[in-house]
């Protein structure tokens, strides 16, 4: 389909209304728009990814899955890190029927749980990764803590991907990390004071906000601590699509929602291009469709320094780094 013929700022003023509107960017609606717009950025190369290889965690269904497929169909050698090793077995065979001739493996990980992260790094057998996409999410119903006794979103979101991270570093020289937050950020302050939800009354939707609130404001954080590696670190938020998490977690949601709801593949679609595109994009930013976005859109969810620097003092002293 021809792109629109509009002065670039023009485009970009139309990419802006559609964010900070919300509802209409992050539908469907907003790519179909943002593709015809003169300032959508190239496709990567068909082979982009072709001797790379990327790790993608919770890969068995949702956006993990279409992020795997994603980078698979560019060449990349995939490495499922997935809980059920007999779901991904089942994902891996099915990718592969998708891209013939894809390299695909299976490992598993609990990225929830601590222990089962340090197991997985010192386990895997890969030299070098070239991407590391930190999907895996969830939304339990009441508040869960895991295996270390952490409360689960912020075990799953932030203390499991940042220590499976540090402890990669070596394989990750020149690397890209990407962090897979969600809009709903949007609606929640960092709570550097309640890390763990143990004040007032826990609500799901809640605990998953503040979790990727959490992880969006130690962006700037991690790409400062692990830049001497060449790594960089990037967050990406999918808008709203239509994924078995949304069904389960947010059924009233999926149901006003469902026909104007992205696909999963539409949901992941930059954190692909995100792996692939050339030259690599600065680090520390939060993106959706192919441009990077503000990490606030309410003036009471700002966060400052000191807020910042209390919320790494306590990750680093729970995972023991210096």
């Amino acid at each position: 389909m021809a792109p629109i013929p509009l002065p670039r700022s023009v485009a970009l003023g139309v990419d802006r209304l559609l964010d900070r509107t919300v509802a209409p960017g992050y539908t469907r609606i907003g790519p179909a728009i943002r593709r015809r717009l003169p300032t959508w950025p190239d496709d990567p190369e068909p082979d982009a990814l072709a001797g790379s290889v990327v790790a993608v965690t919770g890969a068995t269904s949702g956006l993990g899955l279409a992020t795997a497929l994603g980078v698979a169909r560019l060449g990349a050698q995939v490495r499922l890190v997935v809980r059920d090793v007999a779901k991904g077995e089942e994902v891996r065979r099915d990718l592969v029927a998708q891209v013939p001739g894809a390299e695909i493996h299976v490992d598993r990980c609990d990225v929830a749980d601590l222990d089962d992260v340090r197991r997985f790094v010192a386990e895997l057998p890969v030299e070098h990764l070239d991407v590391l996409v930190h999907n895996a999410g969830s939304m339990p119903s009441t508040r869960t803590e895991s295996a270390q006794g952490h409360e689960l979103t912020m075990s799953l979101h932030v203390l499991g991907p940042v220590l499976m991270t540090e402890l990669l570093r070596a394989r990750l020289t020149d690397a890209r990390v990407v962090m897979v937050t969600s809009g709903g950020m949007y609606s929640q302050r960092l709570r550097d004071d309640d890390p763990e939800y143990l004040k007032g009354s826990y609500a799901p939707t809640t605990a998953y906000a503040r979790s990727k609130r959490a992880q969006i404001e130690l962006l700037p954080v991690l790409q400062g601590r692990w830049a001497g590696q060449g790594i960089t670190v990037h967050a990406t938020h999918p808008g709203w699509a239509d994924t078995p998490g949304v069904v389960d977690s947010l059924p009233t949601f999926h149901r006003l929602t469902g026909p104007l709801l992205r696909d999963a593949e539409g949901g992941a679609e930059t954190t692909v291009w995100l792996s692939a595109t050339q030259p690599t994009p600065t680090g520390g930013q939060l993106w959706h469709d192919r441009r990077p976005r503000p990490t606030h859109l309410l003036g009471r969810t700002r966060t400052g320094d000191r807020e910042r620097e209390r919320l790494w003092a306590w990750v680093s002293d729970q995972l023991g780094l210096d």
